[in-house]
């Protein structure tokens, strides 16, 4: 494996938004060859190079526009001597699946998570915009003040396990301390998608399901 690519597999197990660039083809006697890669992320160049300057930066100024669309694509960049065809290939950082409570379902989901694009994390410090969080314990204490930790920091999306008699006072209580209306309404209670799950595992999948239909745009099914 080389450098360049290494670097990729650390980056994802990180979470972090990249752009993979390589040289597929040339044309005339370019200070390049097929093969060439550079690793890119919205800032510049992370590791390797396309063979010159010119064409390293030609490849940085488009990584932001390939992160944006999340599809992969190619560009013809020039050069003097000639000219090489460049295939670049986003990867988007993985959405953050905070997951609270320390329950069987809990569990399961921080095992799956990773599966499916998401980055588990515990620590509500973790939370932010675009990250989604589930609570699995409706019975805590202090599940209000992990809440509005979380709430606070703008996320794409908040769970929490339970029926509304069982989660309803909870809520309350975040409107009681001055949540927005529409993010205290937003939270989903019950979560997971309607697949007559039993046991944990199948209620984590259930869970994973409705958040994958979340993040990419499907209407799925939530259990009422």
């Amino acid at each position: 494996m080389s450098d360049v690519e290494s670097e990729l597999v650390e980056r994802r197990r990180g979470g972090l938004e990249s752009v993979l660039a390589t040289v597929v083809k040339i044309d005339g006697r370019p200070p390049s060859r097929p093969g060439e890669k550079i690793l890119l992320d919205r800032s510049g160049a992370v590791a390797g190079t396309l063979g010159c300057s010119e064409f390293d930066s030609a490849a940085r100024a488009d990584a932001a526009g390939f992160l944006d669309s999340g599809s992969p694509g190619m560009r013809t960049y020039r050069h003097d001597l000639g000219s090489i065809e460049v295939y670049l290939e986003p990867y988007p950082a993985e959405p953050i699946l905070l997951v609270l409570g320390d329950t069987p379902v809990g569990r399961e989901l921080f095992e799956l998570a990773g599966r499916v694009g998401f980055r588990a994390v515990t620590d509500p410090a973790a939370a932010g915009p675009g990250s989604f969080a589930v609570a699995t314990d409706h019975d805590d204490p202090a599940l209000a003040d992990l809440l509005e930790q979380v709430l606070r920091k703008g996320p794409l999306f908040v769970g929490v396990m339970g029926s509304r008699r069982h989660t309803g006072h909870h809520l309350e209580e975040l409107r009681r301390r001055g949540l927005p209306e529409e993010a205290v309404a937003a939270i989903q209670s019950p979560v997971g998608l309607d697949l007559g799950a039993r046991g944990a595992p199948e209620i984590a999948v259930s869970i994973l399901a409705g958040l994958l239909a979340v993040r990419n745009g499907a209407p799925g099914g939530w259990k009422a």
